[in-house]
């Protein structure tokens, strides 16, 4: 995969990259959004622990695929408050830890969820060469 950071536009302001290729021959996996819900039904407290779990939810679906966090190519995320930016970026930060092509991103405040405790909302796209194992 190759990171698309076109000198022509700003930087990104983060840790991720404006946007990623990938080879023809590459497999694709996709998450469906993954809210802050462990297999006991808890849900923890904080924007970073909901974040924190959220990824884990998607790590144990690409693990399904055969993939891992470094796999990953896109991240789509959703919080409730602009408050809640510095944590989820940290959980994030943590989840894909050092890597040579960071995953283009998007993090968008809604209203809500379907729930009032859920406070975050995660879904990723990972790729990988396809026959390759994580």
């Amino acid at each position: 995969m190759k990171a698309l950071n076109p000198p022509s536009i700003a930087p990104p302001f983060g840790n991720y990259a404006h946007g990623i290729s990938v080879p023809a021959d590459w497999r694709l996996a996709f998450t469906s959004g993954q809210l802050p819900l462990a297999a006991d039904g808890t849900v923890p407290d904080g924007a970073e622990a909901q974040a924190t779990l959220c990824f884990a939810n998607c790590a144990a679906i690409l693990a399904e695929a055969e993939m891992s966090p470094a796999d990953t190519i896109r991240i789509a995320a959703f919080v409730t408050d602009r408050a809640h930016m510095p944590a989820y970026m940290a959980a994030r930060d943590a989840w894909l830890g050092p890597r040579d092509v960071l995953p283009a991103s998007t993090l968008v405040i809604v209203s809500g969820f379907t729930r009032p405790e859920f406070l975050v909302e995660v879904e990723v796209t990972a790729a990988r060469p396809d026959g390759a194992l994580a």
